[in-house]
């Protein structure tokens, strides 16, 4: 049991619960395919335990969709900071930066379980307008924080051919879900990093020129 669960009373520790098993088989099978009631089975609560945490499916996948972008962020601001601490230059701090996140999707044993985001867009007419909203605005805060990035970068070192940086901040995204799909589709959870880094590469390429 981790520090953080310790800290949970036991009514958050069993939401935490109910998210962990429903996020799981949301990923392995989609929401669709989700049932309430094999969650509670699961779970090894009632269905008044259930609608105590969550009035319905639909607020579950609210709940499990904010705790997952809360939860990407904070790995991604942890990795900003340890590559921003080992440099002060935009570009080498950016590209520090993409290196420790493909080792970290390296260092995952069994590859990555796959994007909340993604299943959910696959499936949005499943979904209120609101939870349709938050995936799009998760889209849209991965742009925006990139983008942030790419700026600082574009003003010290110009950008050797003509470029969106929009399309390149999302192009990150794009690398990222797309790596995910294949890494599951070839049976290769290397393909996902290796991803990151050709990425990478482009980077410094439209920066650097070498």
């Amino acid at each position: 049991m981790s520090v953080q669960t310790q800290t949970l009373s036991k009514g958050e520790q069993t939401r935490e619960r109910i998210m962990d098993i429903a996020q799981d088989a949301v990923l392995h099978k989609g929401f669709a395919s989700t049932s309430i009631d094999e969650i509670i089975v699961e779970t090894g609560i009632t269905k008044s335990g259930f609608f105590y945490h969550f009035r319905d499916k639909n607020d579950l996948a609210k709940a499990l969709l904010q705790r997952y972008t809360d939860d990407e962020w904070k790995v991604f601001d942890q990795l900003f900071k340890q590559a921003d601490e080992l440099s002060e230059d935009p570009l080498h701090s950016f590209l520090i930066f993409l290196k420790l996140f493909a080792e970290l999707m390296g260092d995952l044993p069994n590859g990555h379980p796959g994007c909340l985001i993604a299943s959910y867009v696959y499936q949005d007419f499943l979904f209120s307008q609101e939870v349709r909203e938050m995936t799009t605005e998760g889209h849209r805060i991965w742009r925006r924080r990139f983008r942030e990035r790419l700026d600082r970068i574009s003003e010290r070192y110009p950008a050797r051919i003509e470029v969106n940086l929009d399309d390149m901040a999302d192009m990150l995204s794009a690398v990222a879900d797309g790596g995910i799909i294949l890494s599951k589709s070839l049976h290769d959870p290397s393909l996902l990093p290796r991803q990151i880094l050709q990425y990478r590469a482009y980077v410094r390429l439209i920066f650097l020129g070498n």
